[in-house]
């Protein structure tokens, strides 16, 4: 089974147009009140000497644009990419303007510059978060040059060190930078990771659809199974009635013929649909088969291997046959025959507190690089000594490992990736099973059937 396709799954662009207006008019309001309270308590308790009418002005612009954005757009209006660049732009420059009139970098609040890139590191683009890093830099640079000299009513100057004072500016142009990275890239790991499990979401559901789909189709086949032994009975005595009648005769044959066919269509769907719904429980074997069996007509030798442990008993356990475990064994049986040169092996064993399958395969392996990221979403997991995917025209991003992970951890399995033998090492003594090895071990509770012996006890009716 392919890896499903993310041409559903949302873009960092699409996300961008997630952030609401009032989110941010919210931030706005809040820094207006911290901004009205420092000039307050800056000029009654500590007495400094501020442009109060500048330094108002600036704070009467943002409250004017916050009113503005208010009752002109509704409530619920969401910001696309570059309004939210534009509203930071504008928080960047108010903010600069007020620092600028109050000390410059010589006011401890300039370290508030990094607040409006911090915010659009973490919800918009890499492009847009770097507009406003660079324009914060500008600004910081700006202002340790430019300023209002911050003085108390008595006239005292109050400067920092020039050491201090670039310290300073050097703290915040690393800050900027580094929260910018940090906050983008943080945000860009945790969407990849949301995108990822809304594919492993998507792939359960549609595993689960189909089985729920066969049960329906069996259910269809027997009950449409009378009503067209019927059709076919009523059309037999009409054909020995209408002998001398060969036209009307005709009619009901075909009328039979397309009622056998019917027939035989309910019964391949029926027969299809009663595995989903009446075998709940399988023998391992038969599990591991039906993950394998969409990919043995792909080329690749398959081998099979059951191997009880020395001291289990012999007895093949019953599996439950859940969809998560099916899907998660086929997307890794699909990973090794994707690879392989020419064979990929399946050992299924089991021992009395666990049971586990072991997936290896010929083929080039997982490169030494990637095998601790294995299982991380929108990764090219394997490649050959070129560093090229021999899977000519294939657009691995990693997501058939992750959701085979994803979807087999929550079974209760623990995953092990593993090479056979070095992939750097020469190709004189290479053994036959030299790919990759996929190891998924359950606890023996976890999966097999409580109830797998026989049909279960007679149970007594009451009225």
């Amino acid at each position: 089974m392919a890896e499903p396709s993310t041409a559903g799954i949302l873009d960092q662009q699409t996300r961008s147009q997630w952030i609401r207006l009032r989110t941010l008019t919210g931030l706005r309001w809040v820094a207006i009140t911290g901004q009205i309270a420092a000039i307050i308590v800056a000029q009654t308790w500590f007495g400094l000497d501020l442009p109060i009418g500048l330094s108002l002005l600036a704070v009467a612009a943002a409250i004017i644009a916050n009113l503005g954005a208010v009752f002109v757009f509704p409530e619920n209006k969401r910001l696309s990419e570059p309004q939210a660049t534009l509203m930071l732009l504008f928080d960047l420059a108010q903010l600069a303007f007020l620092i600028f009139l109050t000390g410059g970098l010589h006011n401890p609040f300039a370290l508030l510059m990094l607040a409006p890139v911090t915010v659009g590191a973490s919800a918009l683009r890499l492009r847009s978060t770097l507009i406003l890093a660079i324009s914060a830099g500008t600004l910081l640079t700006g202002l340790a040059f430019f300023r209002v000299p911050l003085v108390t009513v008595s006239g005292t100057l109050l400067e920092l060190p020039p050491i201090f004072e670039f310290g300073f500016w050097l703290a915040n142009i690393v800050g900027v930078a580094f929260l910018a990275v940090y906050s983008n890239r943080v945000m860009s790991e945790i969407n990849s990771m949301s995108d990822a499990l809304l594919a492993a979401q998507m792939a359960l559901a549609r595993e689960q659809k189909l089985t729920d789909l066969g049960g329906v189709v069996a259910a269809a086949a027997h009950e449409l199974g009378t009503p067209l032994a019927t059709i076919k009975l009523v059309s037999a005595e009409l054909m020995e009635d209408l002998a001398d009648r060969p036209e009307q005769r005709q009619d009901a044959a075909l009328i039979r013929d397309q009622a056998d066919r019917c027939r035989d269509i309910l019964r391949s769907m029926g027969r299809a649909g009663k595995n989903d719904l009446q075998v709940q429980v399988v023998p391992l074997a038969d599990l591991v088969g039906e993950a394998a069996e969409p990919h043995q007509a792909r080329g690749k030798v398959i081998h099979f291997q059951l191997s009880p442990g020395r001291h289990s008993a012999p007895r093949e356990p019953l599996i439950q046959r859940r969809p998560e475990i099916i899907h998660g064994l086929r997307n890794l049986i699909q990973n090794a025959v994707d690879f392989a040169r020419a064979n990929v092996w399946i050992e299924a064993f089991w021992s009395d507190d666990r049971i586990g399958v072991r997936i290896m395969d010929d083929g080039p392996g997982f490169s030494p690089q990637m095998l601790s990221r294995i299982g991380d979403p929108f990764i090219r997991s394997r490649r050959d000594g070129t560093g090229r995917d021999p899977r000519a025209g294939y657009e691995g991003m990693g997501l058939g490992l992750f959701i085979a992970k994803t979807l087999l951890e929550r079974s209760g399995a623990e995953l092990s990736f593993a090479n056979g033998v070095d992939p750097n090492a020469g190709a004189g003594a290479r053994p036959e099973r030299c790919g990759a090895v996929v190891e998924v071990i359950w606890p023996r509770g976890a999966i097999v059937s409580d109830s797998g012996a026989g049909l279960g006890e007679n149970r007594q009716f009451t009225s």
